[in-house]
């Protein structure tokens, strides 16, 4: 059995796993350890708990670790294992965060963004297990995707592939990924609230408005689908026009890779049941028939479990265990 660690760096929070790859496909957690990023501390403050932390999982491991995988929001550079200034880590500025734990732990490390690290989960142990040519979709606090491409994980020359929420579906709309009416801007969660609050423009009449409307600051994709849920017309209005969104995206997607499957996480796994009726109208008039016909879209199907595996993948992928 082969023993990685995963290390999850995020705005807010920082995860270490230790996990185990059993009978080559399986893989078990045995430990996990969270702390607060606290991104005005800087830097220096998160390595030093990150250290602690590996310390503390190869302390209390029964063998030794072979690889630490690292998932991280982008820009970065994944060759030479280098995060680049993202946007919710300020001051992380061209950090060599592979390079720092080889030389403090003397084992191999892997790093990928967050989408690319998803990506490799739901191949390799979830929805998209057996495929060659997949794309994962995140749909959460951004729409980004990771892709695989004839059996391997697509890159770009810069770490860059997969940056779809940059997109542009109209020229106006929700922003998102810096710019109005894009793909993250109309499906992200935050975005499917904004497009909320835009629509409710077009509700003139004012029995015609909904009570939760006025309430700016507590609309929440979690609460509109409640709404949705509970028969609310607007409510079912605004996941209507976000799949119809969601559907020209992937649309989009599915003429240029051709992918056998679209495998979505975040939103999707909680409101398939709101949003597929109009996403899927929009593929098939959109896309190609042949790929239409034939490419599924399914939700990821890890869950809510999917971030806990991710950073392990990336340490299992680079070092060739599961590839």
């Amino acid at each position: 059995m082969e023993r990685v660690i995963g290390v999850d760096i995020g705005g807010t929070k920082c995860a270490l796993i230790l996990a185990e790859v059993q009978d080559g496909f399986r893989i078990n957690i045995i430990k996990k350890i969270r702390f607060e990023t606290c991104t005005p501390k800087g830097f220096e403050y998160a390595r030093d708990r990150i250290f602690e932390a590996v310390r503390q999982l190869m302390d209390e491991s029964d063998g030794p670790v072979c690889a630490i995988g690292i998932s991280c929001g982008g820009p970065l550079d994944s060759r030479r294992g280098i995060i680049q200034s993202p946007p919710n880590l300020p001051g992380w500025d061209d950090i060599a965060i592979t390079e720092m734990l080889e030389r403090e732990f003397g084992v191999p490390a892997y790093l990928q963004n967050d989408a690319n690290a998803c990506a490799l989960v739901e191949w390799k142990l979830g929805a998209g297990r057996g495929c060659d040519s997949m794309v994962f979709l995140t749909m959460g606090t951004g729409m980004g995707a990771g892709i695989i491409a004839e059996g391997r994980l697509l890159r770009g020359a810069g770490d860059m592939a997969g940056e779809v929420g940059h997109v542009r579906l109209r020229e106006d709309g929700p922003v998102g990924y810096g710019k109005a009416g894009s793909f993250e801007g109309f499906t992200s969660g935050g975005g499917i609230a904004r497009l909320a609050c835009m629509l409710r423009d077009s509700w003139t009449e004012a029995d015609d408005r909904p009570c939760w409307i006025e309430d700016d600051e507590n609309i929440t994709t979690k609460r509109l689908a409640e709404y949705a849920r509970a028969g609310d017309r607007h409510a079912l209005s605004v996941f209507e026009q976000a799949g119809m969104y969601l559907g020209e995206g992937i649309a989009i997607l599915a003429d240029i890779l051709d992918p056998e499957m679209i495998v979505i996480g975040g939103v999707f796994m909680r409101c398939e049941d709101l949003i597929s009726e109009s996403m899927w109208r929009v593929i098939r008039r959109e896309a190609l028939p042949h790929i239409a016909n034939r490419m599924k879209v399914v939700p990821a199907k890890t869950g809510e479990a999917i971030g806990d595996f991710a950073a392990v993948m990336v340490a299992l992928y680079g070092k060739g265990i599961m590839c």
